[in-house]
């Protein structure tokens, strides 16, 4: 059996404790500023040691975190030490002088030491709120590697630009397994191909929230479990392929921990930037195309428009196929030749993605499954679909939407192959995508399965799918996919 070997970070100080959400270093440096504060309400003998060495603790930790990048969420943590330490070190001082040593009444240090320890408490309090993203381990035989590519459609113009000679340009991302790399071995960062890229993602990822930059500064600093341009595991072994596409505004990296899994079973995963879609897109060149969607505020615009984003996205999900099929064939010289099954592929997306995939599916029939994760479906909804579906859907009622259910009931049954409707409880619209491991636990934004809970509900029903579609792997799929949720099966004629 091929095993996996986790990479580490090179700098053990800055990488996130689990559970902790804080690195050592500013977990040391929270130790160091209570110290200084609780130093004031310790017997007169054991206040120097413990306000010397809590001080000098406090001083080396800022320094060290100066130089490796401060987050936001420490300083609060500083603040407090700064405004405890002049009256932890004030007695100190004065003992050394000669002078008398002072010390403030209990009744009056009170109200300052709880403020002080008030405002440190807040730091790991937006740690946890908004940290670091920690990716769960992948839990298939392969190491993951990824790489990006980029890859122009001289057929196809751009439909964004005026300029006659712009042609069609889309960024991807592939996952795919990977023979194991050596211990410490740098993972690939989150959100781009390097922290700066990553950084120019996450801000414009933030504006289109309405956010500020600052509250997911921790997430460009994240890293995953793939190593980039690992060597591809298997000597002469093809793997399905899987094609994704994003939601509105989002990136190809914004189902990371779920192409990590799937890729850590022997699937080959390629997720898209849609340029002028997605949030940030920063091509090879350096340049950065931003999103020109925009809401109307009226719905029948809105859906118009959002159909005809929708048609240029299942466009790129079929031109990035025709890509793969050339690179597996070797007419693009790619590591991954030799090792991609284009004979089995599936095409999904989160959101808008999902409604993509339904699309391209309708007209590419290159692709044998679908998955739609939480996407009204934009478009016609002819011709019918002719592929095994799997659609997963937050818990919706008519009151919340009136519209959603039933336009993807009514594409659903227009199948001609056996569909699946997982809805899962406790999931909200971003338990489908990487949120629930870097926004705050509020249920209403990122459901209630918590961080660790979210990708696992996410990858284990399409896996299972992708097992029994691509692969033709025999068991119950309806008894594995209704272990997740409430399950409806629409068989071809019968609807159910």
């Amino acid at each position: 059996m091929r095993r996996r070997v986790s990479c580490a970070e090179d700098d053990r100080v800055t990488e996130i404790i689990p559970g902790l959400y804080m690195s050592p270093l500013e977990f040391t440096a929270l130790l160091g500023a209570v110290a200084v504060v609780a130093a004031r309400w310790l017997p007169s003998a054991a206040r120097p040691r413990l306000t010397t060495a809590a001080g000098a603790v406090l001083v080396v930790s800022a320094l060290a975190l100066s130089m490796a990048g401060t987050r936001w969420q420490m300083l609060p943590v500083l603040t407090g030490a700064v405004l405890a330490l002049p009256f932890a070190v004030s007695p100190l001082l004065r003992r050394r002088s000669g002078r008398p040593a002072w010390r403030a009444r209990w009744w009056l240090a009170l109200p300052g030491s709880t403020a002080c320890i008030s405002l440190i408490a807040t730091g790991p309090v937006a740690a946890w709120a908004f940290p670091v993203p920690a990716f769960p381990e992948p839990s298939g035989d392969f190491a993951v590697g990824t790489r990006v590519v980029q890859w122009t459609d001289p057929r196809r113009p751009e439909s964004f630009t005026a300029d006659p000679h712009d042609r069609r340009t889309v960024v991807v991302q592939l996952w795919y397994p990977a023979q194991p790399s050596p211990a410490g071995t740098q993972r690939a960062p989150y959100l781009g191909r390097t922290e700066h890229e990553g950084r120019i993602v996450s801000d414009a990822l933030a504006r289109y929230a309405g956010l500020p930059g600052f509250l997911v500064d921790g997430v460009p600093r994240a890293r995953t479990h793939s190593v980039f341009n690992a060597p591809v595991a298997g000597e002469g072994e093809r793997f399905p392929l899987v094609l994704f596409s994003p939601g509105a505004g989002g990136v190809r990296t914004q189902n990371t921990a779920w192409a990590e899994e799937l890729a850590s079973h022997g699937y080959v995963v390629a997720a898209l930037d849609h340029p002028y879609d997605s949030a940030a897109v920063v091509l090879t060149d350096g340049r950065t195309i931003n999103t020109e969607l925009t809401s109307t505020g009226d719905q029948d615009k809105d859906d118009e428009l959002a159909a005809g984003w929708t048609a240029v996205r299942a466009a790129d999900l079929s031109f990035v196929l025709t890509q793969l099929e050339q690179l597996g064939r070797g007419e693009i010289t790619d590591p991954l030749t030799g090792h991609l099954d284009a004979g089995r592929v599936a095409v999904t997306g989160h959101s808008m993605g999902g409604a993509a995939a339904l699309q391209a599916a309708r007209q590419d029939l290159r692709f044998g499954a679908v998955i739609d994760l939480d996407g009204y479906p934009h478009g016609p909804l002819s011709p019918s679909l002719h592929r095994p579906t799997l659609a997963l859907t937050q818990a919706i009622t008519p009151e919340t939407d009136p519209r959603y259910i039933p336009r993807l009931t009514k594409a659903i049954k227009l199948n001609t192959a056996t569909s699946y409707r997982l809805t899962v409880p406790g999931a909200a619209h971003l338990t489908f995508m990487d949120g629930p491991l870097y926004l705050p636990p509020v249920p209403s934004m990122v459901g209630s399965l918590g961080r660790t809970e979210s990708p696992r509900t996410v990858a284990v029903p399409t896996l299972a799918f992708l097992d029994a579609t691509l692969r033709n792997k025999p068991g119950d799929l309806a008894g594995v996919l209704s272990a997740h949720g409430d399950l409806s099966v629409h068989h071809p004629g019968n609807g159910r």
